[in-house]
């Protein structure tokens, strides 16, 4: 009988602990995956007609004081009921006129977004595209391009984004991202229509 009150009082304990301390995965919920955002419309404040006011600095990788200014406009649309825009870019300066365009495509399967680009006076499209996303008010993409034939990476960035202004960054990289010098900044603000 002795082992039996034993036994009885042992497994009350373990059942008393069981109430406290539930099995793990018993009672937790799994978490569940985080759903990804969809991020078609990110860049649905850039369309419309813009004032854009632009420096670019000649030699970003040399200190990047010499720099040209332009002014111009920006006009973009959107493509494919907004998944993706054309943006025309005409601005002058010292060097006289100058256009370009990009082609911002949004992939629904990575939630992000690319730019491309083409310069006028060169005439083929970038080879590798910048690819990100936004987080926090801010749209970032990165790729690979190159300058004065040397492999670099390329920033992009929208920030301080409002109704009727934003920027526009880039900067360069050539040692793999670790420091990051400015090359273009580009101030716009909405044309009324």
């Amino acid at each position: 009988m002795k082992h039996w009150a034993q036994t009885a009082v042992v497994l009350g304990a373990v059942a008393g602990i069981a109430l406290f301390y539930p099995r793990v995965g018993a009672s937790q919920s799994p978490t569940p995956p985080t759903a990804m955002r969809d991020g078609q419309h990110d860049f649905d404040f850039n369309i419309g007609v813009w004032k854009t006011h632009i420096k670019r600095f000649l030699d970003p990788f040399e200190g990047g004081t010499k720099s040209i200014d332009l002014n111009g406009t920006v006009t973009v649309r959107k493509v494919w009921d907004g998944r993706a825009q054309l943006e025309e870019i005409e601005a002058d300066g010292p060097k006289g006129h100058w256009e370009g365009l990009t082609l911002f495509l949004y992939n629904p399967q990575a939630h992000q977004w690319s730019q491309s680009f083409v310069n006028s006076k060169v005439g083929t499209l970038s080879s590798s595209p910048n690819v990100g996303e936004f987080k926090d008010g801010r749209g970032v993409l990165v790729g690979q391009d190159t300058l004065n034939d040397k492999a670099i990476l390329v920033r992009a960035v929208w920030s301080d984004i409002k109704p009727d202004s934003h920027q526009y960054e880039e900067s360069y990289s050539n040692d793999g991202g670790t420091t990051w010098v400015r090359s273009f900044i580009a101030n716009l603000t909405r044309l009324k229509q």
